[in-house]
Order: structure tokens, then sequence, then C-alpha cells
């Protein structure tokens, strides 16, 4: 990343409001064990349903439960959710669009038809039918999130390689001799790597709401684990005079999108000025 880069996106509003959201959001789930003002998972029959106040700044769920509390430490693992599986599928689709647009010919044709199949299929529909026949825990949330959103990664990589093997750098260290290795790690692949990044940020945005739809659901992560999803989920039947169970959890997932979409949004304008120019 250069020096110009980097002030482009110092410079972009939306880069640096997504980068305070989220930056707000990590730290507070992070330092979750020193905040948070009462055990997560400790049930209270004396303050079952309690609204806002003083003691309980978000209020208790149906079971006492301090809903800030549940909060810090749900947004933890929402967060890893997101953050882990688009590692999973940034990498699948780093590998896979790096071989369709280098080798191209029949490499490239099985592996977009492939991506053809995959997007054909509504991604929310298939990762339930996977998640039905398997244990509903944080891994497999992460693991089958991952294996089931590298298209985009996969298409965007390819059509970088595409556009960059035919510039001179890489035809003249071709030409030197120089192995296929070295051409895609060494030329291609760093040289790809910003959009990438953009992708993968506004992925990470997809992949936590998925894993809270899932956990609404109940088949994501489970009780006595807390997610921003289950934490919603617990306050369908008491939605009528209990409001705070769902608008806290409803307000941070919005907010966690939003900051990753404005972020995204503002490293794909400082990356590239003309895009938003564009738009």
């Amino acid at each position: 990343m250069n020096k110009q880069l980097l002030s482009n996106i110092l410079a972009n509003p939306l880069a640096k409001a997504g980068f305070i959201l989220i930056a707000f959001i990590f730290t507070m789930a992070m330092l979750a064990p020193i905040i948070a003002p009462y055990d997560p998972d400790m049930i209270d029959v004396k303050a079952i349903l309690l609204s806002p106040s003083a003691t309980h700044w978000m209020g208790t769920d149906g079971l006492g439960r301090d809903v800030l509390s549940r909060m810090l430490y749900g947004g933890r693992i929402s967060l890893l959710v997101g953050l882990v599986a688009v590692g999973i599928s940034t990498a699948i689709g780093i590998l896979l669009g790096a071989m369709a647009g280098y080798y191209r010919g029949w490499v490239d044709t099985i592996i977009m038809r492939l991506v053809d199949i995959m997007l054909s299929i509504p991604s929310f529909f298939l990762i339930l039918a996977v998640i039905a026949f398997l244990t509903p825990n944080i891994i497999n949330i992460m693991i089958v999130i991952g294996l089931t959103s590298w298209m985009g990664v996969t298409r965007l990589v390819r059509a970088e390689f595409l556009s960059l093997s035919q510039r001179e750098f890489v035809q003249a260290s071709r030409t030197l001799g120089a192995k296929d290795g070295r051409l895609i790690f060494i030329h291609l692949l760093p040289n790809s790597l910003t959009p990438i990044i953009v992708s993968a940020v506004l992925g990470v945005a997809s992949a936590v709401l998925l894993e809270s739809g899932l956990s609404f659901l109940g088949l994501g992560v489970q009780a006595p684990q807390s997610s921003w999803g289950n934490i919603l989920a617990d306050g369908r039947e008491y939605i009528q005079f209990a409001w705070w169970l769902s608008a806290f959890p409803g307000v941070a997932i919005l907010l966690t999108v939003l900051g990753y979409n404005l972020l995204g949004e503002g490293l794909r304008d400082a990356i590239d000025p003309r895009s938003g120019n564009n738009q």
C-alpha cells in the first residue's frame, strides 16, 4: 500500500466513518471480560424482564440475565464468525480465481462453471441445507459460511489475473523464464490484493448477517453461548412488552453491517476515485 493510497483512504469520509464505527464495536467486544457489568450467563429470577435502568443499562431477559453483558460477549462471537468465515471464503476464492485466470483453458472452464452452479443456488438456503446435516455450533457455522461464499472472490481474482497477465512486467518476467509460482505469487497476486481486501471487508458484513439469521432461526450459535442473533431470537416471545430484547441486538447488527459497508465503499473509492463518480 503506497503513500498516495493511504492518503486517499485517510481523506475519505466513508472509510473513516466505517473504520471508527468498526473499531468502537471491536473494542467493546474485546473488552467484554473487563467492562461487562455481570456474568452473561448468570440467571437471576428476581430480575426477570427488567426494563433499561441505571442497574441494567439494556435491561434483562426472560431469565434475568443482563442484556448488556450478553451483548458484549455476543459481539465477540458474531464478529469472530464473520472474520473467520470471510478468511475461509477469501482463501478459496483466491486459489480458484488465480488458477482460472492464470491457466485459462479447460481449468478456467471447469472453475467458472462450478461458480455458475453455486451462484444459481440461493446462498441462505444452501447453508440451511448443509447445516441440517451438521451439529449447529460456532465452528460448523464459520466453515459452512466460508465454503458457500467464495464465488464472488473467485470471479474478482480471475478478472484481475486476466487483466494483469497482459501487462508488460508480467510478459517480461515470463520471457526471462520465470516459473508459474513466481509469476502468480510475486507478480500477479500482490497486484490484485487491493480489490480483494475491499471484497473481504464487504464480505464480513454479509457473514455477520448470515450468522445472525442462522442463530435467530436456532441453527447457529447455541446456548449457553450468546450471539446477537440468538439474543434477538430470545426476544421474540416478549416483543410486545420487552422491546429492549429485540431493539439492542438489532441495532448492534445494523451498526456492524453499516460500518463494514461504509469502510468497504470508502476503500473502493480511495483505491479507484473514478468508481464513485461513475455511480
